[in-house]
């Protein structure tokens, strides 16, 4: 399987979780529940990490949530990062409370303060996402220069404190002006990329405006580390980015589906058991191709070149395994058969 190369970033250690410095994108996701209800931002939590979110953000709006992070960061199954706004001693508080990272916008916090945010983040080993973003009202960006040179005018200011666990991200809504901000860091950042388009809108449009924005990106080896951001259900998120890391060889261990479109020569339900197949291969982290064809036209093909197949006639299932036509079975019993090929 091709994998494209990454960009040669510095190693940050996030936790346990390396971003940077090898060939594998890092897959983040945020809660959406207010911070202070921890046992409902575990279970969150917990699920966004089955769905397979190796990083978590929760936000940090007033001192409620400030109390419940420890109880969060003691019970979480991974690594927790803080996202804290104008509030210096929330960021200050969060890391001593045990945040493997924080992730701050240093247009709304001082310069002074940002002294005091780094010292103590030296103090205790955790990282720093420096996060632009073009929707700050404080920013005044007119060129993607201006915001990449930002980044590296603070970078730098980070490093005359002797501080370089260091994480940059520099957003947009606007898809195109993502993909150009990234590659301009690119060529002169060496510390790790977090890659996203923020604000990108319910489910199918920022799925469109991330695919447009982030895959050239990958695809030239940029990104250590990505956010699908989607407005609703955060549990999609992770499974969304995997998929698109999929899409481009970058995530090998997930099941692919290749599936029909339909036309008028279909003669049974093949959406129903495309659903049932996606729905039940969602947590298998293996790399099966199950190809579920409506008819023999393109189907015996895709069979052929799948580890399971099947390709419909009115109530029959032709079934694929390795290529080879293995069984013809009732289409009720559909579902059942390729669940159990891929055990």
């Amino acid at each position: 399987m091709l994998m494209f190369t990454r960009k040669n970033t510095i190693k940050v250690l996030v936790g346990n979780i390396q971003i940077g410095q090898q060939n594998k994108i890092v897959i983040q996701s945020m809660t959406n529940i207010k911070t202070s209800n921890w046992k409902v931002v575990i279970r969150q939590i917990n699920d966004l990490t089955t769905n397979g979110a190796e990083l978590v953000r929760v936000s940090l709006l007033d001192k409620d949530d400030v109390m419940a992070l420890k109880h969060i960061i003691q019970y979480a199954p991974c690594p927790i990062i803080a996202d804290v706004h104008y509030n210096s001693n929330f960021a200050i508080a969060a890391i001593k409370s045990g945040a493997a990272k924080i992730r701050i916008n240093p247009s709304n916090i001082s310069h002074d303060r940002l002294k005091e945010i780094v010292d103590c983040a030296k103090k205790y080993n955790t990282a720093i996402r420096i996060g632009f973003n073009q929707g700050s009202k404080s920013n005044n960006y007119k060129n993607p220069d201006d915001m990449v040179n930002s980044a590296i005018q603070l970078i730098k200011q980070f490093e005359k404190w002797h501080f370089y666990k260091i994480i940059v991200s520099l957003k947009s809504s606007d898809s195109s002006l993502v993909t150009r901000l990234y590659e301009l860091a690119a060529h002169k950042i060496k510390y790790p990329l977090h890659i996203g388009v923020t604000e990108a809108g319910t489910h199918d449009t920022a799925i469109i405006k991330s695919v447009l924005g982030l895959s050239p990106l990958l695809n030239k080896g940029i990104g250590d580390t990505m956010r699908i951001s989607i407005t609703g259900n955060p549990l999609v998120e992770p499974v969304v980015t995997k998929k698109i890391l999929h899409a481009l060889n970058l995530y090998p261990n997930l099941p692919n589906v290749i599936s029909c479109p339909t036309c008028g020569r279909l003669q049974w339900d093949l959406l129903s058991l495309t659903n049932q197949v996606e729905k039940y291969i969602a947590t298998i982290n293996k790399p099966i191709t199950i190809a579920i064809m409506g008819c023999a036209v393109n189907g015996i093909g895709e069979c052929e070149h799948a580890d399971i197949g099947v390709y419909g006639s009115q109530n029959k299932l032709f079934v694929y395994a390795k290529g080879k036509h293995i069984k013809t079975i009732p289409i009720r019993n559909g579902f059942s058969e390729i669940k159990k090929l891929i055990k």
